[in-house]
């Protein structure tokens, strides 16, 4: 079925909105990739939906470096993030971004980042948080740091299910998906947190786990939306790097991407870029040759999973409805109490049908981050 972008009001659908999963995509990815990063997602989502009647809004964090042009098609295509605070969504899908600062809570993003991993915790059914905001999200709920790399992970690898669990049910194993990172989350720090792994790569590492709280919290290293050409865009990216002397070493080729031929054709420019390095040269890179070697292995386990991840939360949705249809308020689970200390599910949980509470909220001018002071108070009644 398709799925609607929806960069406005769309009351056709609108009168559907009990039987329409409507998701969030915060997409953070850097200028030259949010485009097809948009794309990227609808198309994985148009595959997966099958019957299910699927909503997409954009949205972007405040805080990550944006051009003029990237600004524009952002203020014309994006809602505005208040609309996500305030809105009701019953799953997001949040992107990574190129990483610009040795820490990541040093990044200008970081305090909305984490504003959202918490609003996502208690007003999501499910939440996607995809390669660097997985590393972010572990970081700000349970302290565990990714650890750097010896060289990079990238590459198309061989993974393998985990024990079972409904966002793997139908998955063959061994299944492909694509990976491009510097550093990693280690399965031992994240089982000694309560987190489960679901898919694992002997090479990649982890590559997907979960995380059960008020929200099914669904973690990706891995690119399970890329297109055929990503990586290679990727590889030709640090390829420029390496001619601009951005960077000292030769980047390496992607594992299990290309065919025989291909690495053969990429091996002799890698010959000739070492020894005549200059920015001129990536004019002379063969794009077009490698482009029509490409496949996509991974498309069908992506289809899989995200099909998984859309009944889950069809069904989850559904029994939401049924009190409420039958004229009953659900109960609200409750987090751990800390003495003197509100809770957000006590401060900020809404039930379906009832207003929403007064919410304290004041922008930070240098971050765009929202902060709860009393200056400024926001009647959200609908």
């Amino acid at each position: 079925m398709p799925v609607l972008v929806d960069r406005g009001s769309h009351p056709r659908l609108g009168r559907r909105a009990a039987e329409c999963i409507e998701i969030g995509l915060v997409n953070n990815m850097p200028d030259a990739a949010l485009e097809a990063t948009e794309r990227q997602f609808t198309a994985l989502l148009e595959s997966a939906a099958a019957d299910v009647a699927v909503r997409l809004r954009l949205f972007a964090l405040p805080g990550v470096p944006r051009g003029a042009r990237t600004q524009r098609h952002v203020e014309a295509s994006y809602s505005d993030i208040e609309e996500l605070w305030d809105g009701r969504f019953d799953a997001l899908i949040v992107t990574g971004t190129e990483p610009r600062a040795a820490s990541l809570p040093d990044e200008p993003y970081w305090p909305a980042l984490t504003e959202l991993i918490d609003w996502a915790e208690n007003h999501t059914v499910s939440t996607v948080w995809s390669c660097l905001a997985a590393h972010a999200a572990v970081l700000h709920l349970d302290g565990i740091e990714r650890r750097a790399r010896a060289e990079k992970c990238i590459g198309v690898f061989d993974c393998t299910p985990i024990g079972d669990h409904p966002l793997t049910e139908g998955l063959m194993s061994p299944f492909a998906i694509p990976h491009a990172r510097h550093n990693e989350l280690r399965a031992e720090e994240l089982a000694s947190c309560g987190y489960e792994t679901l898919t694992a790569s002997a090479q990649a590492g982890v590559d997907t786990f979960v995380r059960q709280g008020r929200s099914l919290f669904v973690f990706f290293q891995g690119h399970p939306e890329y297109e055929a050409a990503s990586l290679l865009g990727e590889y030709r990216r640090d390829l420029g790097r390496y001619l601009r002397r951005e960077r000292d070493i030769y980047p390496a080729m992607p594992r299990g991407y290309f065919d025989v031929a291909t690495t053969e054709l990429l091996t002799a420019f890698r010959a000739q870029a070492l020894a005549e390095r200059r920015e001129e040269l990536i004019a002379l890179f063969p794009v077009a040759d490698v482009e029509r070697s490409l496949t996509r292995p991974w498309r069908a386990p992506a289809v899989r999973l995200y099909r998984n991840w859309l009944n889950f939360i069809s069904a989850r949705k559904a029994q939401t409805l049924k009190p409420v249809a039958a004229g009953l308020r659900p109960r609200l689970r409750t987090a751990r109490a800390v003495p003197g200390v509100a809770t957000r599910a006590e401060s900020r949980a809404v039930v379906p049908g009832s207003p929403l509470p007064f919410i304290e909220r004041r922008r930070n001018a240098a971050s765009g981050a929202l902060w709860r002071g009393p200056d400024r108070r926001i009647s959200a009644v609908r």
